[in-house]
């Protein structure tokens, strides 16, 4: 889509940046979160990541595939917000140590703080190793996935918008 600008010349329009953090949220969320089914299916944990519901709900439709549907949805859900706060806090690291130091926040923030309020989450305490060891890398790479994608797109927008102030400026007929 282009627009004229005062000069008549047609340049295109910034792509909305928060359109594409929505978007890698939502894959993220869908992607890690059925390898995270895969990881308990393989018995790599012995947390399904249905935890999110049964923590909280008694319900035979949770163990069946509406479970693992709603479960989807709603870790795509949180993907995005956390897709957002790392667009929010971080977008300007362009090395693969942000993703990797925001997957384990996310893993320390899971195991460290909330667990409490899922009674189907074990603590760090609780958890035998091959749980923690897959939960920890399970979430290192979903926080490399979104840093790499958010900033990668951070700076491609950044460089877009270089590239068009430079073309912007007029000629000199020296």
């Amino acid at each position: 889509m282009s627009t004229k600008n005062e000069q008549g010349i047609h340049s295109e329009q910034d792509p909305p940046i928060i359109k594409y953090v929505v978007i890698i949220g939502l894959f993220g969320g869908l992607l890690w979160s059925l390898v995270g089914f895969g990881f308990t299916f393989l018995n790599f944990m012995d947390v399904s990541p249905r935890f999110i519901l049964t923590s909280w709900f008694d319900s035979k439709w949770i163990n069946k595939v509406l479970g693992i549907f709603i479960s989807v949805i709603i870790y795509c859900c949180l993907s995005v917000l956390f897709a957002l706060l790392y667009y929010g806090v971080m977008r300007k690291i362009k090395s693969i140590f942000g993703g990797i130091i925001f997957g384990i926040l996310l893993w320390l923030l899971l195991f460290g703080l909330i667990s409490p309020m899922f009674s189907d989450l074990p603590s760090f305490a609780q958890m035998n190793f091959n749980t923690g060891f897959s939960s920890f890398c399970l979430l290192l790479l979903y926080g490399v996935f979104i840093g790499v994608s958010v900033s990668y797109e951070y700076q491609e927008l950044q460089l877009q918008k270089k590239d068009s102030n430079h073309n912007r400026m007029p000629a000199s007929n020296g």
